[in-house]
């Protein structure tokens, strides 16, 4: 995100902040002058450093900072000055290395560097990206708890997430990006039922099947629905149009049934061919009607 020479960022920051609603003076000060030392200062970002840059005392910011702020309307608010319309939300949890044991929410989660779960935190970043321009601006980060409820997990977590702030990233984006992880039925059916729809990618393997397009036979017993396993090595093309992508990959898309998230999904797969050998990545969204090429759009955006 780029601004003009005329418009500082304190001047950007007091209009997103006016737009907002439950914004008193105190905090409308507070707020204009903490996101100024954000960018102002270099190094470490504490309640020490703040008084040296900024106007206020330490006991001043540390006051301002117990209070809630709500990060996502400004962000949202923020983009609507700068957005083009094709826009997705992407989904990330992030390991965040702390070695600490007072800290809050401090725990073992997965880190994708390691390979292996780690002592320290995690949030879950909320991201709308922008698939034209091929750029993502942060909306909120959530932070993870270290530990849950007997019976509720952190798919339920992340879940919760995006339903609880439902109005406001509808405003943004229906599409919600998550990668593989989140290929699961309790994460994709609550947020399909909440009006979002989700694209993801599948397990090379995943069991889809055809769905029975032709003439059911009479009388008794349940219509037939679905024609037989879907095998990626030998794909029936009747049931798929395809897309030439460029000289390496080509796209095939068409509606299948999932039976891991127990629907009819829109599949798209991305065929390569290197060195006369063939391979295939699978994606999918609950958006039935999603043109071919958007899909394609979406994927190599991210």
């Amino acid at each position: 995100m780029t601004f003009s020479e005329k418009s500082s960022c304190k001047d950007i920051v007091k209009s997103v902040l006016k737009k907002m609603q439950g914004i008193n003076q105190p905090q409308y000060k507070f707020i204009t002058e903490v996101f100024g030392l954000f960018l102002s200062i270099q190094g470490r970002l504490n309640f020490l450093q703040f008084p040296r840059y900024g106007k206020l005392c330490e006991q001043s910011y540390r006051n301002g900072f117990a209070k809630d702020f709500d990060f996502l309307s400004f962000n949202i608010n923020l983009l609507e000055e700068y957005k083009n319309k094709n826009l997705i939300i992407a989904l990330d949890p992030s390991y965040i290395s702390k070695s600490g044991k007072n800290n809050p929410g401090v725990g073992y989660f997965w880190s994708d560097v390691a390979g292996t779960s780690k002592w320290g935190l995690e949030i879950t970043g909320i991201a709308a990206v922008d698939i034209d321009a091929n750029s993502a601006y942060h909306l909120e980060a959530v932070q993870t708890p270290s530990s849950t409820p007997e019976g509720y997990t952190l798919v339920n977590h992340y879940t919760n997430i995006l339903i609880y702030r439902q109005l406001k990233l509808l405003s943004v984006s229906k599409y919600i990006v998550a990668d593989a992880y989140f290929l699961k039925y309790k994460f994709v059916a609550p947020l399909n039922e909440n009006g979002f729809e989700v694209i993801s990618r599948l397990r090379n393997d995943s069991d889809l099947r055809y769905l029975y397009t032709g003439n059911q036979k009479g009388g008794r017993g349940r219509p037939k629905k679905y024609d037989g396993k879907i095998r990626f090595d030998d794909l029936n093309n009747l049931y798929f149009s395809f897309l030439k992508i460029d000289e390496i990959n080509k796209s095939f898309q068409g509606v299948v049934y999932s039976k891991t998230l127990k629907r009819n999904i829109n599949l798209v797969g991305i065929l390569s061919t290197r060195k006369g050998k063939q391979s295939h990545k699978l994606y999918f969204s609950t958006d039935l009607s999603m043109s071919q090429m958007k899909y394609v759009q979406v994927t190599f955006s991210n």
